[in-house]
């Protein structure tokens, strides 16, 4: 239910995150997250930065597990300073966040995997329920046949037989949720941007009709002009002409 954790290790500030779907703008999330961690930290522990002492704080190590569909590599680095608008001299930025994604789809950094069991069982499980989409199983059926596989090759087994019902659930209802959102955003960016266009549109026209007529040019002109400027029909060019021809 929270894919993302934070957690000190001998003196090493830890930030791990989950990503289904690649997102280069990790390192500024990055950013803001370890800003406030560090914030944190400094008034817990009642640490006084405006002393002219220097004061140690935890190193800090920002792991994104990547299981997406996109053909990422095993590893990979996402900077911050590579998403800065950089000015046309050569500057240094004061700031700088790195984030290691790490592809975690099953065959991928094989030997992390080795080293973490149940990193390694996830992503079998992961690549099972794919393998029956592809097929094209419905995700229910796909996500039952997968949760029933893993049970008899020993992935995740513990898990599963206890709580198949809630893994299922959960899942169908994330997906779901997933979706339904990737299908709102796009339709609402798609109607937006068609609507803002629209209204660009419609505001540069008036202003084009209403700037060549106070410089005086004929009706015949401007209809002229307004047809060559913005490629319309001669229909189109003379309803804007009756909308905001002031006479």
């Amino acid at each position: 239910m929270k894919n993302d954790v934070a957690f000190l290790i001998s003196g090493t500030m830890n930030l791990y995150e989950h990503q289904s779907t690649f997102n280069p703008n990790m390192p500024v999330r990055g950013l803001m997250y370890f800003s406030k961690l560090y914030e944190k930290y400094i008034v817990t522990n009642g640490i006084d930065i405006y002393t002219s002492t220097p004061k140690k704080l935890p190193f800090p190590q920002y792991f994104v597990f990547y299981n997406g569909t996109m053909d990422e590599p095993d590893r990979s680095e996402l900077k911050l300073t590579d998403l800065l608008d950089m000015p046309a001299s050569p500057k240094t930025s004061c700031l700088e966040c790195v984030a290691i994604m790490l592809n975690i789809n099953y065959g991928h950094n094989k030997v992390l995997m080795e080293k973490c069991r149940r990193l390694k069982e996830y992503a079998i499980f992961v690549d099972a329920v794919r393998k029956g989409l592809s097929a094209g199983a419905p995700l229910e059926q796909s996500l039952s046949h997968a949760v029933d596989s893993c049970i008899d090759n020993d992935i995740l087994k513990d898990i599963l037989i206890k709580q198949k019902v809630e893994v299922i659930q959960m899942i169908l209802e994330t997906y779901d949720k997933e979706l339904h959102d990737k299908t709102l955003r796009r339709e609402g960016y798609e109607d937006g941007y068609n609507e803002g266009l629209a209204a660009a549109k419609e505001t540069g026209i008036r202003q084009f009709i209403s700037t060549l007529q106070e410089l005086q040019l004929s009706h015949e002109n401007v209809l002229k002009k307004l047809h060559e400027k913005y490629e319309l029909s001669q229909e189109e060019s003379e309803i804007y002409m009756k909308k905001y021809w002031e006479k």
